[in-house]
C-alpha cells in the first residue's frame, strides 16, 4: 500500500488526524529511540566481556606467579561462566530492541527508497504487537551459544591452556604427564577426577557452540536468510522486500464472533473503521428462541480494543467471543497464494 497524500489523514483517534508528515516524524523518533535502546544493551554485553578479559589476565598473572596456583585458574573458569549467563540475558534484551529497528529499516526506510513506496503489508501490525507485548526474538539457547562462539570460546581455550602450563612447569617442569596430572589434586579430590571435570566440562560447551550454530533468528545478525525454498545459486543476501525476522506465521491471529441485535450498524463501523471483513451467520438463542445475527470476524490481537470500544457503542448488550486460531490465510494476513 502507499501512503496518502500529505494532506490526507493517515487515521483519525478522539478527534485528531494524524498526517502523513506527522505520521513520518513519529517514525523517526521511535527508531532514535530503539536505537538508543539497543546500544545501551550493546555496551553493557561489551562490558560483561571485558570483565571475563581482565578477570582471566589477572588469574593467570596470580597462577604463574605462585606455586601451585591451579585452583585460581579453576576458579577463573566459574566466574568466566558466570559472566557468560550474565551477558546472554543482556544479548536477548539487546536483540529484543534490534528486532524493532531492523523491521522499520527495512520495511519502512528502506521502501521509502525504492519507489513507488511499498511497504510489506504486515510490518505496522507486527511492530505494534511487538510494542504491545514485548517478547525474546532469539531462544536463550540461541543467545548462550552465539556469545559463546564469539567472544567465550576464545577465552576458555586461553584459560585452560594456562591451567595446563601451569600444571606441567610449575613450581618446576613436571618429568611426565603422570607427574603434572598428580598436581592437579584439589584437597581430597585426585588431581584424575580434577582433570576429568575439567575436560568434561570444556567438551559440554564446545558441542553447545556446535548445535546451537544452527539457531539463527537474531534479528542483529548480518546472515543470509530465506525462506521455505532453497536460495538461487550463489545467492548472499534474502529476497528483496522480506523481513526474514519478521515472525509472520507465528503472530497471534484470532476470530471474533459478536452475537448482537444492531448487526448492520455494527458491520458498517467494521467495515469502515476497521477495515475487516465481516461474515453474517443466522443464530438462534436456545434459552429465548429469539433470532440474532452472529458476526464473524477475523482480526489481530492490536484490534481488539477498537472492536470492543465498536460493539460496546453500538450494542452495549452485546456478546463478543474472542478465540486464537492457528493460521489465518487471505487478504491482511498470512498470503493465501505460495510465495
Amino acid at each position: 500500500m502507499s501512503l496518502p497524500p500529505s494532506n490526507e489523514p493517515v487515521w483519525t483517534f478522539r478527534g485528531y488526524q494524524l498526517k502523513a508528515s506527522e505520521f513520518t516524524t513519529a517514525m523517526v523518533h521511535l527508531f532514535r529511540a530503539e536505537v538508543q535502546r539497543a546500544n545501551v544493551w550493546r555496551q553493557r554485553l561489551d562490558t560483561t566481556t571485558n570483565w571475563a578479559v581482565v578477570t582471566t589476565g589477572a588469574a593467570i598473572s596470580f597462577a604463574f606467579t605462585q606455586s601451585g596456583g591451579h585452583p585460581v585458574i579453576l576458579l577463573n573458569i566459574l566466574l568466566v561462566t558466570i559472566f557468560l549467563i550474565m551477558e546472554t540475558r543482556r544479548y536477548r534484551y539487546y536483540e529484543l530492541w534490534a528486532a524493532r529497528v531492523r523491521l522499520m529499516e527495512t520495511d519502512f526506510f528502506a521502501a521509502m527508497l525504492v519507489p513507488p513506496f511499498h511497504p510489506a503489508p504486515d510490518w505496522a501490525e507486527s511492530l505494534a504487537e511487538n510494542l504491545l507485548t514485548p517478547h525474546f526474538p532469539i531462544s536463550h539457547w540461541e543467545a548462550f551459544g552465539r556469545r559463546l562462539r564469539r567472544n567465550y570460546l576464545w577465552i576458555y581455550a586461553i584459560v585452560g591452556l594456562a591451567w595446563l602450563g601451569n600444571l606441567w612447569f610449575l613450581p618446576i617442569p613436571a618429568q611426565d604427564y603422570h607427574e603434572a596430572l598428580s598436581r592437579a589434586a584439589l584437597g581430597h579430590i585426585s588431581g584424575e577426577w580434577t582433570t576429568t571435570f575439567v575436560a568434561a566440562f570444556f567438551l559440554t560447551m564446545g558441542l553447545i557452540a556446535v548445535f546451537t550454530a544452527r539457531l539463527q533468528e537474531a534479528p542483529g545478525e548480518v546472515l543470509p536468510r530465506y525462506g521455505a525454498e532453497k536460495p538461487p545459486e550463489g545467492a548472499s543476501r534474502p529476497r528483496r522486500g522480506v523481513a526474514w525476522f519478521r515472525p509472520s506465521a507465528r503472530r497471534e491471529q484470532n476470530l471474533a464472533l459478536i452475537i448482537t441485535e444492531q448487526a448492520e450498524s455494527v458491520c458498517q463501523r467494521i467495515l469502515t473503521d476497521m477495515r475487516r471483513g465481516v461474515t453474517t451467520l443466522p443464530g438462534k438463542g436456545a434459552y429465548t428462541g429469539q433470532e440474532r445475527a452472529v458476526l464473524m470476524v477475523a482480526l489481530t490481537v492490536t484490534e481488539f480494543a477498537q472492536l470492543k470500544a465498536i460493539v460496546a457503542e453500538l450494542d452495549p448488550n452485546a456478546f463478543v467471543i474472542i478465540s486464537p486460531v492457528k493460521s489465518i490465510f487471505g487478504r491482511g494476513f498470512s498470503p493465501l497464494q505460495p510465495e
